[in-house]
């Protein structure tokens, strides 16, 4: 188990440029029209889609930790989807605890692989959005990237069991998963590390700032 922005002294700088974002609509396979944003800088070199926390606690795709994933992530090269998830928003349907939310998922990849072809793409997520990415086993993802994931539910993570990487980024005093008692579901997991966020809890108060940095830093060797 390593520091949350351990790796961020040997992750290449990418200069800071203004890249806009657009208004797009997902379509999922039960026929819903989610309302998500897509960032893409024009040297791209990899891609990730963004998973918000829980809908029915407030979350949303302008979460705090999602809002700063998707405002840095562009401008260190990597395209950003972030959508709210069936029922949030202006998003059709309704709230599923986090089974249906898999088809939002998989609707996000559905739009970004074709636009973003031949770059590495990474299922990321915060809190409720964490789980649910890693309970989503598409082969158009390299990896998983889990900011303060619950792991409310061990059996359904199937990137648990999938030889792609895996880094769970866990707050040191998160109130739902503490490091020390996601370290034996960890055990079971193929692949996976975690990382700790030093004084931070399950929120990262004064932290999201630098959410991008074990991000890319992740995808760098991925």
């Amino acid at each position: 188990m390593g520091c949350f922005w351990s790796r961020s002294a040997t992750t290449p700088k990418v200069p800071s440029v203004a890249v806009a974002a657009e208004s797009v609509e997902l379509k999922t396979s039960d026929d819903l029209t989610l309302e998500g944003e897509l960032c893409v800088p024009d040297e791209a070199w990899a891609a990730a889609v963004l998973a918000h926390p829980h809908p029915q606690f407030g979350g949303s795709m302008r979460s705090i930790v999602i809002g700063a994933l998707f405002a840095a992530l562009p401008d260190a090269g990597v395209a950003a989807l972030r959508f709210n998830f069936r029922g949030v928003e202006g998003s059709e349907g309704s709230f599923d605890d986090g089974r249906g939310e898999r088809l939002d998922v998989v609707a996000a990849l559905d739009l970004l692989h074709p636009i973003t072809e031949g770059l590495p793409l990474l299922l990321a997520g915060w809190s409720f959005g964490a789980d649910t990415a890693l309970a989503v086993d598409d082969s158009r993802a390299v990896g998983w990237f889990a900011v303060a994931p619950p792991l409310r539910r061990p059996s359904e993570l199937v990137a648990a069991h999938d030889p792609r990487p895996k880094l769970l980024a866990i707050p040191e005093h998160d109130q739902y998963r503490s490091p020390d008692s996601a370290a034996p579901i960890v055990r079971e997991a193929e692949h996976t590390r975690t990382a700790t966020a030093k004084a931070a809890d399950h929120v990262l108060p004064r932290r999201t700032d630098k959410a991008a940095e074990p991000c890319s830093g992740f995808l760098r060797p991925v």
